[in-house]
């Protein structure tokens, strides 16, 4: 390679590189490793360092149970190699399986349609708030405060640059829920949409129907948005808002450091036309056989830009391929089954501990430390093997002290029983 480039050693492939930042000394890296040497050594690795840790950190990443069956799934070739079933032909295996997950989160949201998916919950509701935009041609947008903040971080992002005004709205100090006379105060004729998450950032179950009363008396859009998806298995859909988006990483996708996950966005079927992003519909073949296609597909790629719904979104088939195996191995009994226990070992947790607001929660919820910073309860934990939540002072100044707690079928008893102890 050096006699082909002309050079006469392998630093004088970097000599173009000011000397004050180039490396005088060899790497320090140890000698090389045999494979089976590597693999024990990270084996050794996580035996000391993730093996065994209890979490009860939520905040828009569960730690859910993951069925076997899904990774054998999603491994078989047709899935994993295919990526853009735009050739209907050779992809029914994929438009299918697409199909059925649509089919599958309008059942799980009340909506009447569904895209094939996005690329996770944060990006799909600024998408959600353009998509109501476009269909009001209203200029703003209302988000409640207790929206998950790195959502609220990104929907701002998108409206910087969209010239589109982003304000927020307030939550109860006793319930942590959305403040209503606050929301009343600042809804107006130019809004076009209402974002509200339940549960929210704080655990709580939002009062949507009477939220969605507010908004729509307004003539703007209820945007329904949700992290923890098992909730939905026994909270009753929310049929009364306009669109829905959120995250399925609770439905069989690892927290893998923070993705990939899968979003969505469902909607009433008169919004079909705004939605961004794939939607794969049934149709027929020649010879008259059940067949599917993308259909709508506005696509950033399209030669027609400015038409285009989207120049972000794309979707996440293999993931959202997760989602749709989990749902189908669940069915409608096990989700409410899966919920029900959530709902209960959060609820068992929370008994034990002293809460920052009184409202409805599913498997989250606020509490605080009494005598001991966040900081300080979540260090203890860590001795016991256990990772604690989230410090709330980082996003909520007004709730410094405080910790969001997340309890999932996976805590077990004794775990809850330990971390109560630190609390106490």
């Amino acid at each position: 390679m050096l006699e082909v480039c002309g050079a006469g050693a392998a630093e004088d492939l970097f000599s173009h590189l000011p000397p004050d930042v180039r490396l005088q000394r060899p790497l320090d890296l140890p000698p090389g490793q045999s494979e089976y040497s590597i693999a024990a050594q990270f084996r050794e690795w996580a035996d000391r360092t993730a093996s065994g840790y209890a979490s009860f950190l939520g905040a828009g990443v569960y730690a859910h149970f993951r069925p076997v069956v899904v990774d054998t799934i999603v491994s078989r070739g047709e899935f994993l190699t295919s990526y853009t079933p735009y050739q209907a032909e050779i992809s029914q295996g994929t438009l299918t399986a697409i199909f059925e997950f649509q089919s599958m989160i309008c059942q799980l949201t009340g909506m009447d349609v569904a895209n094939a998916s996005m690329y996770d919950g944060s990006t799909a509701a600024p998408e959600a708030a353009m998509m109501a935009v476009r269909a009001t041609g209203k200029s703003r947008v209302l988000t409640a405060r207790a929206v998950h903040p790195e959502y609220r971080e990104v929907l701002h992002t998108y409206a910087r640059y969209q010239g589109l005004p982003v304000a927020e709205f307030g939550y109860d100090p006793d319930t942590g829920l959305a403040d209503l006379a606050d929301l009343e105060a600042k809804l107006d004729g130019d809004t076009a949409a209402v974002l509200l998450q339940s549960p929210n950032f704080f655990g709580g179950i939002e009062e949507v129907r009477a939220i969605a009363e507010l908004t729509h008396a307004r003539g703007a859009l209820l945007v329904f948005l949700f992290t923890e998806a098992v909730s939905l298995g026994l909270l009753r859909p929310p049929a009364e808002a306009d669109i829905v988006a959120g995250e399925l990483q609770s439905f069989a996708i690892s927290p893998s450091y923070g993705g990939p996950f899968a979003g969505v966005i469902a909607a009433k079927e008169k919004f079909l036309r705004q939605m961004p992003g794939r939607l794969a519909g049934e149709t027929k073949d020649a010879a008259g056989r059940r067949a599917f296609c993308l259909t709508l597909s506005t696509r950033e790629q399209h030669i027609r830009r400015e038409k285009a719904t989207s120049n972000i979104c794309t979707n996440q088939a293999l993931v959202a391929l997760m989602a749709t195996v989990f749902m189908s191995l669940y069915g409608k009994q096990g989700l409410r089954e899966l919920a029900t226990q959530n709902l209960a070992k959060a609820h068992y947790l929370a008994a034990k501990l002293p809460l920052r607001f009184q409202a409805p929660f599913f498997n989250e919820f606020v509490a605080q430390p009494r005598g001991a910073s966040p900081e300080v309860i979540s260090a203890r934990l860590l001795e016991r093997k256990i990772i604690g939540g989230l410090p709330l002072g980082r996003f909520y100044p007004e709730l410094d002290g405080c910790l969001l707690l997340c309890a999932t079928e996976m805590a077990r008893r004794e775990q809850m029983d330990s971390l109560a102890e630190v609390f106490a």
